[in-house]
């Protein structure tokens, strides 16, 4: 079994990344191979729409010069994704938005590369936009047959500077029994 996430967050080892690495005890304990994908911090443009990857169905977006194909590939062949973003003006960051705009857009323009698979969210904010973020970032899951794994309450959890997510104690319980509950759902799937 295997689960990536991806961090959307520009701060390499901040908010997101201490909630992804919770989440990752878990999946250690379970014996899950877990890999968290850093794209926040990378220069990733947005899809431009020019629907080659609806042309070529090679399972590839046409823009080279980043990582989302080889990301694209590494979701594939994962049981369970994990998109993880920090909230900025009460919404996806922008790294992360573009991400998903063109890793999605290849999935579904290849008959859905990503269906079947267990997803979750999880965001780090501050104060306001949690819920607007974790709204958009599941119609990224539900748009591509990611079946979303149970979970106690949204995976929002509070805090601005770096570790401060650790003081939302229940934010942290809430993301790590949804953690739980992805692998859970996983085996029932499998």
């Amino acid at each position: 079994m295997k689960i990536i996430a991806i961090n959307g967050s520009p701060r390499v080892n901040g908010n997101t990344n201490i909630l992804l690495t919770e989440m990752g005890k878990i999946f250690e304990k379970e014996k899950v191979e877990y890999e968290i994908v850093q794209v926040g911090n990378k220069p990733i443009r947005g899809c431009v729409d020019c629907r080659t990857c609806f042309k070529t169905t090679d399972e590839r977006c046409a823009v080279t010069d980043d990582i989302v194909n080889e990301v694209i590939q590494k979701i594939k062949k994962a049981d369970g994704i994990i998109l993880g973003s920090p909230v900025y003006f009460s919404g996806i960051a922008g790294t992360m938005k573009a991400f998903l705009d063109r890793a999605f857009f290849v999935a579904a323009a290849n008959g859905g590369l990503y269906k079947n698979k267990v997803g979750i969210v999880v965001v780090a904010v501050r104060r306001t936009g949690g819920s607007d973020t974790v709204d958009a970032l599941h119609r990224y899951l539900m748009l591509s047959g990611i079946t979303p794994a149970p979970t106690p309450a949204w995976g929002i959890v509070y805090g601005r500077e770096k570790g401060e997510v650790l003081e939302d104690k229940e934010g942290i319980k809430t993301v790590v029994q949804t953690a739980e509950n992805m692998v859970a759902l996983i085996k029932k799937l499998r």
